[in-house]
């Protein structure tokens, strides 16, 4: 809004919709951790050392899904293809599969999302875990997109 006088007179100008600021949610940077690869799903894959990877899902697909009520984890021990789903997520919007980004063996799950699913809201890429897998070929994990990228793909 801009506060003008015309011939003395006070006008106040409204800008054209497509002027207007985004709301705020949408102004709030989504969180987009260097450290970390992602997929085009929006999934995020950490390297925690050796050839074990730790997973999730990103702040902007937590943000899309809404409030989550429900996550159903995989069983340890469990071999996992490239693109299986690996475990599902319920909000109070829709229900979602998760995919396991890279092919391998899932050696942890994250206990507490069975009794406090809302840490994938508030915390996705902390206490929001899913698995961790232990891979069966480490440079897969090269193949995945660098947070420039995936910020990029969040942007169009």
């Amino acid at each position: 809004m801009l506060s003008i006088s015309v011939s003395g007179w006070p006008v106040t100008v409204h800008p054209r919709p497509s002027d207007r600021p985004p709301p705020a949610r949408i102004l709030a940077a989504m969180q987009i951790p260097d450290q970390l690869r992602y997929t085009d799903q929006h999934e995020w894959v950490e390297d925690r050392g050796g050839s074990v990877v730790r997973l999730g899902i990103t702040d902007y697909a937590q943000d899309a899904l809404g409030d989550v009520v429900y996550a159903a984890l995989p069983e340890v021990g469990r071999k996992v293809a490239a693109g299986e789903s690996i475990a599902e997520v319920e909000s109070t919007k829709s229900v979602a599969e998760v995919y396991a980004p890279l092919a391998g063996t899932v050696v942890a799950i994250n206990e507490m999302l069975r009794d406090r699913p809302e840490l994938i809201n508030s915390d996705p890429y902390g206490g929001g875990w899913f698995a961790e897998l232990e891979l069966a070929d480490m440079a897969e994990l090269t193949a995945l997109l660098d947070a420039l990228t995936y910020r990029s793909l969040t942007e169009t």
